[in-house]
């Protein structure tokens, strides 16, 4: 349940964890749960259940194997704050990435409400980047949720945009992702949305990746915006400060790359 992932901002997938339930408008056209009907009727194991929540311990410990330095996207098939995956799991799955500081592990939820209230007692370590997705404004009250969390790296997925967001709360984030829904029955979204939070990301000092335009065939609508890609995001660091984050400035003393999202 690891593989090279076609998704622009990571460079792997880790799915201890699999299925989900809606709970949101960005949830409508889930491409984890069409991939995950998909699976299950070409035999796949993993997805006998389908999309219910499955838990997968065994692979609890796959990253500890891996010793080249990588790029995961945790649970890209599921959502590890779901109120069906226990809390002695989630504790296990962070336990995994505070034994592998050499990769750096991005864990993305809509459910910020269990996040928060769990977050105190979560290890929190600079690989572990914790983001949240936000679709529209009322959503946005999960930005919220994220800030008051101890992650030492915040990010947003405001993808699929399906609003507007004009007065998003940047203060603690570090960076964001701004994508188009894509797949069948993919809704629209518009140029003036994406600018706004490009915009708004330069004022706050936030990171603007720029992932898709969406569509039904989104190889065709492509990346550019302003003619150009925006490929930024947080540095990849070892014992780093989180200050780093959110300031470009050197750091002495300190091993820092920029990590450029694209497939290999």
């Amino acid at each position: 349940m690891a593989a090279t992932s076609s998704i622009e901002w990571t460079e792997m997938t880790w799915n201890p964890v699999t299925g989900c339930t809606k709970i949101s408008q960005g949830c409508k056209h889930c491409y984890a749960e069409r991939m995950a009907k998909r699976l299950n009727a070409m035999g796949s194991n993993r997805y006998r259940n389908r999309f219910a929540v499955t838990l997968h311990p065994d692979l609890l410990r796959l990253p500890l194997r891996w010793k080249q330095p990588r790029v995961i996207f945790v649970n890209s098939m599921s959502d590890l704050f779901h109120e069906n995956v226990p809390k002695e799991y989630i504790h296990q799955v962070f336990e995994t990435m505070v034994r592998c500081p050499q990769h750096t592990f991005q864990v993305l939820t809509k459910r910020s409400g269990r996040l928060r209230q769990l977050a105190a007692g979560l290890p929190w370590r600079h690989n572990i980047w914790m983001g949240v997705s936000v679709e529209r404004t009322d959503m946005v009250h999960r930005i919220i949720d994220l800030a008051s969390t101890p992650a030492l790296v915040k990010f947003l997925s405001l993808e699929p945009l399906l609003r507007p967001l004009p007065d998003l709360p940047l203060g603690g984030i570090h960076w964001a992702i701004v994508g188009g829904e894509s797949g069948p029955k993919a809704r629209p979204m518009e140029e003036a949305w994406v600018q706004s939070i490009r915009h708004q990301c330069e004022r706050a000092r936030v990171r603007f990746f720029f992932k898709q335009w969406g569509g039904v065939r989104k190889d065709l609508t492509g990346r550019l915006l302003n003619g150009r890609t925006y490929d930024d995001m947080p540095l990849l660091v070892t014992h780093l400060s989180a200050a780093a984050f959110v300031d470009d400035s050197p750091i002495s003393g300190a091993t820092a790359t920029r990590f450029k999202a694209s497939v290999r």
